[in-house]
This record gives structure tokens, sequence and C-alpha cells, in this order.
């Protein structure tokens, strides 16, 4: 009943091409996560290629499209900042054409909201007292998260200037 050897199971191409159909129709895939899959199916390059091209006409599987639905998903779900974004498409394997064309789903006055929204989260989360080190702490945090460092420094300004406000 259960494959008890470690060997993985492998499939012809068109058991492959059903299997993939539907991998791909769950949630977008990138060109390398599919390969890849189809490769561990026991397929050779050639045979993956087709299988990748017929997905492709089909349009099951559309890089541009998962740029978009990834840049949507990781800017509104998790807030990160342009580039951390950037850097994860690139690690994926994305074409410049199909990031830049990713990227165009951000929104500039929600993208600062989502910064100032972080930034005011990690404000509260901050044990440190000294002014200058929770600065730069709050800092170091943001620019993980892929903020650009004139907005960091900008949103910062804002903050401190909100927080001197209420103190008075």
């Amino acid at each position: 009943m259960f494959n008890t050897d470690k060997t993985p199971k492998t499939y012809t191409p068109g058991e492959a091409l059903q299997k993939i159909a539907a991998f791909c129709a769950y949630q977008e895939r990138t060109q390398k996560e599919v390969e890849q899959k189809l490769r561990s199916y026991g397929l050779d390059e050639d045979e993956a290629g087709e299988i990748i091209i017929r997905l492709s006409r089909e349009k099951l599987l559309d890089e541009e499209r998962f740029a978009q639905a990834f840049v949507r998903g990781h800017y509104r779900h998790k807030q990160w900042g342009r580039r951390r974004i950037v850097q994860e498409l690139k690690q994926k394997g994305i074409s410049e054409y199909c990031i830049k064309s990713g990227m165009k789903e951000i929104d500039g006055e929600e993208y600062y909201q989502n910064l100032v929204a972080v930034l005011e989260k990690k404000a509260r989360q901050e044990k440190e007292k000294n002014p200058r080190v929770r600065r730069q702490k709050i800092s170091v945090y943001l620019t993980g998260k892929g903020y650009e460092q004139d907005l960091i420094k900008i949103a910062l300004d804002e903050h401190a200037a909100a927080e001197a406000a209420e103190d008075e």
C-alpha cells in the first residue's frame, strides 16, 4: 500500500502532466519550482521542458502572475518592504521584467502606512530605554523587513515627533 523504500515514485510524462497541473492550479508557482517537481517525478530535462511549455500555453504557469501575487501577499500580509520582496523574487529565479511587473502592485501610500504600522508595533515591543539605541534597533528591524533607509528615517522622525508631542 505504501511505498516503503525511499526511492521517489516515477511517473510517465502523461501522469506527471496531470499531477503538475493540479500542483499549479492550487497556487501560483515559478518555473523553477515546477521544473524541480517534475525532475523529482523522474522526468528528464526535455520532458520537463515540454510540460512547462504546455503549462505556460494553457496559462497554468505564468511567472508574471506569480510575481504579482507574491508582491501583493508579502507587502499586504507580511508587510515586507520593496527591497526584501525583490530579493526573494530574484532568489526564486523570476526575471527582471516579471519583478518590475509585480512591483507595480505596490501602492505608495499603503506601502508607507505599512511601514508606519510595523514601526509602531516594533516601538511598542522594544524594551530599550536609551532613545538613540532604541531608534537604531527599530531601524535595523525595518531594514531587515526590506524597507528603504530614506523612508525609515522619515517614519522614525515622524514617530519621534509624535511621541514628543504626547509627552508634553
